[in-house]
């Protein structure tokens, strides 16, 4: 019988080697890394073998040693810098991660995510990952429109696909292109973008069609790329109908609950209050329709509410929030084909995510007059 605590103290099981495998299958070592390396100098039946034995062993090859030898490293890398507080209930980059795992399972690659405090360690934890040859390529998110990151990994020669948009200034990627693939947004890296300014056109055209004027957008975090487009779209879709910008605007926060419910309150204090708020998640829109209750005004009687993106919040909250409806782990999916494509020898371009749709819901109505 097994000791209290004994089996805390064995020793972790020891890995196979290339000695194992040359031992069991009867071949030098040297065979087997040939046979194990796809090179040539061993028959067709000893590569066989040493792959037989190696799969019954459980033998995988080390990735770093892979590294040393000029080998791929067999992982991708994606970092967050974001507050970390925001993460948790925000199911976009849950099923955006899922999308791209998905893609890589296929091809046996591994994710390496990591979560960090700002774009500074980011960049740091890119040098460290290119010296020690941890990943073949990295998913850029979030860009910026102040952005160090393309230049650093073109510098750096790491392969990397941006998320979302261009990460530097440059042409606006909201403007008609060719075809859904083009020359890269950004000249040293390739790009897959949603319109975010057509979206927003879609939710300027629902909300002003039912009536309102006063419409407030709380957005997402300043300095990201794609909250930036989202308020230039506001701003242009507010000129094109002649809404005065002090009643049609944008207030920044950093998509949480918190801060989401915080400027909801602000802007209900208004002496002249907003008929219409479309909020940058799903989370901050909930945050508002929860204020909106807590003080007795009717969503969508005296508030109408819209959410950026839809989910299972939008669709279980009452009344359930009329939302911009993607295909996110879609989205996620294209990020990590095109990453691959480029690691395979393919062409730096821009390619365009399918364009989100509005489904209106009992959220959104023709304001009442006052």
């Amino acid at each position: 019988m097994t000791a209290p605590g004994e089996a805390a103290r064995r020793k972790p099981a020891r890995r196979p080697t290339i000695k194992d495998i040359a031992r069991r299958a009867g071949v030098s070592e040297s065979a087997v890394s040939f046979a194990l390396n796809d090179r040539p100098g061993v028959s067709q039946e000893t590569r066989a073998r040493v792959r037989r034995v190696a799969e019954e062993l459980g033998w995988q090859a080390n990735s770093a040693a892979r590294a040393l030898s000029g080998e791929r490293a067999g992982a991708l890398g994606l970092v967050l810098a974001r507050p970390a507080q925001t993460l948790g209930v925000e199911s976009f980059f849950l099923q955006l991660v899922s999308g791209i795992q998905e893609v890589l399972s296929a091809r046996q690659i591994a994710l390496l995510f990591q979560v960090v405090e700002d774009l500074g360690t980011e960049c740091a934890l890119y040098r460290r990952w290119w010296a020690e040859r941890r990943v073949d390529g990295v998913l850029v998110v979030d860009p910026r429109t102040e952005d160090p990151r393309p230049e650093l990994l073109a510098a750096l020669g790491l392969p990397a696909v941006v998320v979302g948009g261009p990460a530097t200034p440059g042409p606006d990627p909201s403007e008609p292109a060719a075809g859904p693939a083009a020359a890269p947004a950004h000249p040293l890296l390739s790009t897959v973008w949603a319109d975010d300014a057509k979206a927003m056109a879609r939710v300027l055209d629902h909300l002003y069609g039912l009536g309102h004027r006063r419409i407030v957008h709380i957005a997402g975090l300043p300095g990201l790329a794609h909250t930036a487009r989202r308020i230039r779209s506001l701003r242009t879709e507010a000129d094109r109908r002649g809404l005065d910008h002090r009643q049609v605007h944008s207030v920044t926060t950093d998509y949480s609950d918190a801060e989401g419910a915080e400027a909801t309150r602000r802007l209900l204090d208004a002496e002249r209050p907003p008929t219409a708020i479309v909020y940058d998640n799903d989370v901050m829109a909930v945050a508002g329709a929860s204020v909106a209750a807590e003080r007795g005004i009717p969503v969508p009687g005296a508030l109408s509410i819209v959410a950026w993106d839809d989910s299972a919040l939008c669709r279980v909250t009452h009344p359930r929030l009329t939302a911009l409806v993607r295909d996110t782990p879609g989205f996620g999916r294209l990020a990590a084909q095109e990453l691959l494509a480029v690691l395979d020898g393919g062409p730096l371009r821009t390619v365009q995510g399918e364009l989100p749709h509005l489904e209106a819901r009992e959220s959104t109505a023709s304001p009442s007059p006052r």
